[in-house]
Formats: C-alpha cells, sequence, structure tokens
C-alpha cells in the first residue's frame, strides 16, 4: 500500500550521526611526540592582526559540548574545557582570557541559546545561525565589523574566507554590513561521488558505469543477481535514506546524473538566478527512481530509517552502491565487520549523456559570530580567528600540538575556522610524494595520512583502520576524482551564496518540507505528474517572493566592486 508523507520535517543529517568518522577526514593532523610543547607568549607575532592585549582581557562566550568533545576531555586528564591547550595560546600569545558563561550539553544548548538571544543579555561573542544574526543585529545588540575586519584580519584569514569566493564574507552581511564574522565551512568537500562495491561488480562480471544507463543496469543487477552468493534475492542495488540529501546514502549525486539538482541555485541563460528543485530535470529524476523503487531496488522502508538505521543495511553487506562525500569510505567500512572481502571504491558521477557531469555544491557557511554592541574589544574575534589559522596551517604552524595528536584537539577552540581546499591540498602533497618516491618525508596532516594507508598496505595489526583512508587519499581514491573534477570545471556552485532573505528565514522550512514529502510521495508512486503541483505550490507558499529577493541579491552582488 502506498504510504502518503505529509509535513515531514528534516532530519539531521547523518553527518551528525557518524561525526567521529567525518572529523578525522576533515580534522586531522600529524601526531606530535612532545604534545606539551606551547608557543612562548608576547613577541611571537609583530603583526597587528595577532598582536597582544596589554593588560590582558577577559571574553565571554558560551559553549556548547556535544559527546565529541566530552570524550576528548576524558582523553585528556590535565586538560578542561575551561584550561586547556588552546585557552592557554590564546592567553599567552594574544593576552585574551576565555570564560564561558555557561557551557550545556547539546540537546540543551539550543533551547538556552534561544532563551538567552531572546532576553538580549548576550556574552561578548556569541556564535549564532543566520536568522538569530539577523535578529540580533535588527534589535540592535550586535555590533558592525566591516571596519574591524578590514584592520584585524589577517591575510590568511582573508585568504580563507575568500577560497570559494565572496559568498563566504557576504554571508555574514546585512544590509551591506559585516554583522557576524562567517565560520568557514567549505563547499568543495560535499562533492558527491559513487560509491559501489566492486567485489560484486567482479563477481557479476560487471564493468563500472559510464552512464546512468549503466548506474541503473547495475542497480537491477546488485537486487536481482544475487551479488552476495547467499541464493536470496536479500540486497538493494542503492542507498536511501528518509532524508532525501543526506551526505552519505542521500540522491543528491543520482539526481545530479539527470541534470537536476534540487538544492541550489542555478543561473539560467538569461543571467537570471532560478531554484534547482523546481526545474524539469527533477521530474526525470524522480520517474526513474521510482521504477528502482517498484522494482526493489531500494529498501522499501527506506522512509523510516535515518542515516544510522540504513548504515546496519551496509554493515549487514545489502548494499551495493551509494552515492555520497568523501568521508563515506568510513561508513561503508563498516560492510567489512561481517565480509573482509567487501571492497568499496569511489566513482565520478555519471550523467544520462554520458557526459562529464556537473557536481552541485551546496552553499553550506551557516554559522556566524557575532560580538555584543558595547564589548569594548571586537576585534577580539578575528584575532582568534587569525591564531587558529596561524597555528595550523600557517608559517608557524604545529599540527601536532594544536590541530591533532591522537585526539581532534582543535575541537578545544571555541573558534574552528579552516581552509575550504585542505584535504584537497594534502591529498595533492601526497599525490606529488608518490611521484617522487618521498612519502616518508610528508609531515603534518598529509604525513598523517599517510601513515594510516601505510598501516593498512602493510597489513599491522591496526592496519585495518587505514582501509578508508586509502579508499579516500589512494591513487584512484576519492580525492583523485575531486581533483580531476576541478581541473574539469565540473564543479557547480551554488548561485546563491548570501545571507538568508526576510521570505528565507519565514518559508523556508515550509518549502523544504513541501519539496521533500513532494519528492518522497512521487518515489513511493504517486503520479510523476504531482511535481508540477509541486512546483505551483512551490512559488505560491513562498518560492515566487524569495526568487525576487534572491535576484535582488544578484543583482546587488554585482554593483559590489
Amino acid at each position: 500500500m502506498l504510504i502518503i508523507v505529509k509535513n515531514f520535517s528534516k532530519v539531521v543529517l547523518s553527518a551528525l550521526l557518524f561525526g567521529s568518522t567525518l572529523a578525522s577526514c576533515h580534522q586531522n593532523g600529524g601526531i606530535d611526540p612532545n604534545p606539551d610543547r606551547r608557543t612562548p607568549g608576547e613577541g611571537v607575532y609583530s603583526d597587528k592582526s595577532l598582536s597582544a592585549y596589554h593588560p590582558p582581557i577577559e571574553v565571554t562566550l558560551v559553549r556548547e559540548i556535544g559527546d565529541g568533545l566530552e570524550d576528548m576531555l576524558k582523553a585528556l586528564p590535565d586538560e578542561t574545557l575551561e584550561d586547556n591547550r588552546w585557552s592557554q595560546l590564546y592567553e599567552q600569545v594574544l593576552g585574551i582570557q576565555i570564560k564561558y558563561e555557561w557551557a550545556v550539553r547539546s540537546e540543551q544548548y539550543h533551547k538556552k541559546l534561544d532563551i538567552m538571544l531572546a532576553s538580549g543579555d548576550i556574552p561578548d561573542i556569541v556564535k549564532v545561525n543566520a536568522q538569530q544574526l539577523r535578529q540580533l543585529s535588527h534589535a540592535g545588540l550586535i555590533q558592525d565589523l566591516t571596519q574591524v575586519y578590514k584592520e584585524y584580519a589577517s591575510p590568511l584569514t582573508q585568504q580563507v574566507h575568500r577560497q570559494e569566493g565572496s559568498g563566504t564574507l557576504e554571508s555574514g552581511m546585512i544590509d551591506g554590513k559585516l554583522m557576524g564574522i562567517p565560520e568557514t565551512d567549505s563547499s568543495i568537500e560535499k562533492a558527491m561521488f559513487l560509491w559501489i562495491r566492486t567485489d560484486w561488480l567482479d563477481r557479476l562480471e560487471l564493468l563500472p558505469p559510464k552512464t546512468m544507463d549503466d548506474v541503473l543496469s547495475i542497480s537491477k543487477a546488485f537486487t536481482e543477481g544475487d551479488p552476495d552468493g547467499n541464493g536470496q534475492q536479500d540486497t538493494y542495488g542503492i542507498a536511501a535514506t528518509h532524508y532525501l540529501w543526506d551526505p552519505i546514502m542521500g540522491l543528491t549525486g543520482f539526481m545530479a546524473g539527470y541534470g537536476a539538482y534540487p538544492n541550489i541555485w542555478l543561473e539560467d541563460e538569461s543571467g537570471k538566478l532560478v531554484y534547482g528543485g523546481i526545474q524539469p530535470e527533477v521530474k526525470q529524476a524522480l520517474k526513474a527512481l521510482q521504477d528502482m523503487y517498484r522494482n526493489h531496488e531500494i529498501d522499501s522502508e527506506f522512509i523510516f530509517k535515518n542515516g544510522s538505521k540504513a548504515k546496519q543495511l551496509v554493515a549487514d553487506g545489502k548494499i551495493g552502491m551509494a552515492y555520497g562525500e568523501q568521508w563515506g569510505a568510513f561508513m561503508l567500512q563498516s560492510s567489512r565487520s561481517g565480509d573482509p572481502d567487501a571492497e568499496w571504491q569511489a566513482f565520478p558521477i555519471v550523467t544520462d549523456s554520458g557526459k562529464a557531469g556537473r557536481v552541485p555544491l551546496k552553499f553550506t557557511t551557516s554559522y556566524f559570530y557575532a560580538v555584543r554592541k558595547d564589548f569594548a574589544h571586537p576585534e577580539a574575534i578575528l584575532k582568534m580567528f587569525n591564531l587558529h589559522l596561524e597555528k595550523n596551517w600557517g608559517e608557524t604552524a604545529d599540527y601536532g600540538t594544536y590541530y591533532n595528536n591522537s585526539s581532534p584537539v582543535w575541537g578545544l577552540s571555541p573558534v574552528t575556522p579552516f581552509p575550504a581546499d585542505k584535504n584537497l591540498k594534502a591529498y595533492r602533497q601526497i599525490a606529488e610524494a608518490r611521484r617522487q618516491g618521498t612519502t616518508s618525508q610528508l609531515q603534518g596532516e598529509p604525513g598523517f595520512i599517510q601513515g594510516r594507508i601505510d598501516q593498512y598496505l602493510n597489513k599491522t595489526e591496526d592496519g585495518e583502520s587505514g582501509w578508508g583512508w586509502e579508499k579516500i587519499y589512494g591513487p584512484s581514491g576519492a580525492m583523485s576524482i575531486l581533483d580531476q573534477y576541478e581541473d574539469n570545471h565540473q564543479l557547480l556552485f551554488d548561485a546563491f551564496a548570501g545571507a538568508p532573505t526576510e521570505t528565507m528565514i519565514e518559508k523556508q522550512t515550509i518549502l523544504d518540507n513541501l519539496q521533500h514529502d513532494y519528492f518522497v510521495n512521487i518515489i513511493l508512486g504517486e503520479p510523476v505528474e504531482q511535481f508540477d503541483r509541486f512546483v505551483e505550490e512551490w512559488y505560491r507558499l513562498g518560492g515566487a517572493d524569495i526568487t525576487a529577493e534572491v535576484n535582488q541579491w544578484h543583482e546587488d552582488k554585482k554593483s559590489r566592486p
């Protein structure tokens, strides 16, 4: 019987469910044999962007404590949330003493933050989302940081904020003023790959796909051809979860194969911005998914399964393909617990035409550091950004002490900016070292990654932990494909990279739920013509106003230097 889904709220991305593995790829570095080493204090940096306060100043913040941070603090008995290598560094080098007004578990944090923001009694620096930033700005509770940024942002900080264009910095602007320093995120890290069980390909004598027709054929064979050899038809061609756009096992990459980009804004032939989720190519992709669902190539209960539950199918050896980001290797590795011969490999996404596909990259910067209106030292937030980047990626970087020394100690810092392309750069350094035969000389993050790969290739006692690293950074790993994506100009960045518009703040959740419900129902069997009704409702319920606002932003951006 067809299950109709209505008003299905968005769920937490499986990136949160698999946060530890994501962090290990996105946030890791070399192991320092002397983790207690500290940078000496005053006078280390002569640049204004890293100058120290005399006397030291106190900066108040609030803090969310998740499982990862709590576990790390337990593993570091000599450090606490208030007194650790990062708080000491900020005080020693910058003369900034970190003080938390409160720090609570994640499940309590957002409620307590909302109450605090509503009262208007905020700390000196507060991390907020785009809607909260706008509310604080309209209430006159925070400072304009435009001039402060010009004076105090280090060249490295400016470079990081502009690595993926001007959108990152502009996302913190309201009415042309920089009201929050964006916490950098990486769009390029969201690139999609097609992960395939290559041992199943070999067993069924299939070749890797070159077109979407090939993907459909492989999915059918993985469903009906008994690839696990148990004599039962109990496998699925492709993974899916009840949040259609999960970073692993989501359907973003599948839809891109039909030229459909449902979660980003695109520039049309006239130069106007249009929303990808209402374009006709989406209908074709939904029809293909509907056919696959009807043929039992997708788990019939996918609408009830979040990423964690869907992961169990992978661990049980029931999934043959999954679209996902590069860190998917760590999640897919679970299949090897029950079958040590299980092998996965990342492949480029393919298209229905067979031509190189565009890889959609949603703009993901969504959190900002705002400064209380009457705080006397608004530049303090930039100095902290500058120092965090400097000690991890600058000329005085010390990865083993401040990034990862078997624990991801970067997370002890209240601010954690990072270069968007850091993992791709690490891959390129590793690839170059492989060509020259000098991998043993790699340092920092590339050295750490290569060390894990070597453990796997050399079959050491804990070598299995390096399997995922090899699938990402190996010669034919996901990063080698990302390198090709960039060289071939296949990356399709979100055309809208500004702060949420007024109507977005009011209506975006409604529109997201509307899209989710219609798409799921079509996959489950509703007539694909329902897509046209979705488009009409999308415009009527706020999409038309959002489109106008987005295009106004687009025009205003053209006029800015």
